[in-house]
């Protein structure tokens, strides 16, 4: 009985010690789950909180850098008249029309501004323009292209803020955007509406005068673009100018046009070194390979055109003229560059000085001829 005992009571005291271990170890698994709960709800609430607030600071330096941004760019924005003090103008029927109202912007600390041509008039004409800081000149109109409806004017002064120019060659659909200018009047001086690149390329007709002509290659935005902001810039997020904004379709709402920056680039560089710029011409009006079937119907449904720029109307003694250019042909290179714009052309040509040769490839009668043309004084 006693060594029955002491076996009994050996296993009561392995039972407690089995007990006691299983306790411990739950307690202990019971510990370290909560402590990895912990642990987990606070990873989760601190990275939840941390998101949150990257979030919030973003979208606020966002909208604190485009803000400071346009402050910066509306500096260099200015107002242009062709009538000097104009006074109130709100009240005045088509008063952007009859008295040139609208905006321009200035690209050298030396005064050189670029507008719209139907806001400061033709070449060697005068113009009143207005700062930021409320200062007025009298501007001089150094250059003029009414196909293009673009000027540069000159007034004389230093130490100017002027914005810096980007690429139009390089902007997309979709893209954020920001117009600036003086709708109506400048009691609305330097208004800003945002939106995005709506189309690239496009061509819109224009009838004025009993004429009817084309404007090629624009950047289509859906800013809102009033009659008072028309030479005003189209600048990207960072303040650079992709256009200068010129036309806006009066029968639908959000459907403005620019004229892309990189075309004034050469112009622009040549006033900035020599304070001048002598235009050089070919003596050419071409077309976009898109305008062939409404200029010509015949050629548009009986070829296709892969390449080229329709030559609808040739200078009389021009260098083209002179060349034996005639209307109709298709110029497919310039100094071996591919043409498909007419305004590729442009700025190729206002790259160069007068008496400068190019090698021109063009399309007749579908044979491919090439000849060397020297540029002559516009």
């Amino acid at each position: 009985m006693r060594k029955g005992g002491k076996i009994i009571r050996g296993l009561e005291i392995t039972a407690i010690i089995i007990l006691i271990l299983s306790f411990i170890t739950l307690a202990y698994c019971v510990y370290i789950s909560l402590m990895a709960e912990k642990d987990y709800a606070d990873n989760y609430s601190a990275e939840k909180t941390s998101l949150q607030d990257d979030s919030m600071v973003d979208k606020q330096s966002m909208e604190n850098n485009i803000s400071d941004v346009i402050e910066k760019v509306n500096s260099a924005v200015v107002g242009i008249s062709r009538v000097k003090n104009t006074g109130s103008t709100v009240f005045l029927p088509d008063g952007s029309g009859s008295l040139g109202l609208g905006t321009g912007f200035i690209v050298t600390d030396n005064g050189y501004i670029v507008t719209n041509q139907h806001v400061s008039g033709d070449k060697n004409g005068t113009c009143y323009v207005t700062l930021e800081d409320g200062r007025s000149f009298n501007a001089t109109v150094v250059w003029a292209d009414s196909n293009l409806d673009l000027s540069i004017i000159k007034i004389s002064t230093t130490n100017l803020p002027y914005l810096e120019l980007g690429d139009s060659d390089n902007i997309k659909v979709a893209q954020n955007v920001y117009a600036i200018g003086n709708p109506i009047g400048f009691e609305f001086q330097r208004t800003v509406t945002s939106g995005i690149i709506s189309g690239l390329d496009r061509t819109i007709k224009l009838e004025e005068d009993d004429k009817t002509y084309y404007m090629e290659d624009l950047i289509q935005t859906d800013a809102t673009i009033n009659p008072g902001n028309s030479g005003g810039p189209l600048i990207d997020v960072n303040g650079k100018v992709l256009g200068i904004n010129s036309v806006k379709i009066t029968s639908a709402e959000g459907i403005g046009f620019a004229v892309p920056i990189n075309i004034l680039k050469p112009i622009i560089e040549k006033f900035k070194n020599d304070g001048e710029f002598n235009a050089a011409t070919l003596g050419v009006f071409a077309y976009d390979e898109s305008m062939i079937p409404y200029i010509n119907k015949e050629l548009g449904t009986s070829y296709s055109l892969d390449s080229g720029i329709y030559v609808e109307s040739v200078i009389r003694n021009s260098p083209a003229d002179k060349s034996g250019i005639v209307k109709g042909d298709i110029i497919l290179e310039i100094d071996g560059t591919p043409l498909n714009k007419m305004s590729t052309l442009r700025q190729y040509i206002y790259e160069k000085n007068i008496g400068d040769t190019v090698k021109i490839k063009y399309l007749r009668n579908r044979k491919e001829t090439e000849i060397e043309v020297t540029l002559a004084r516009k």
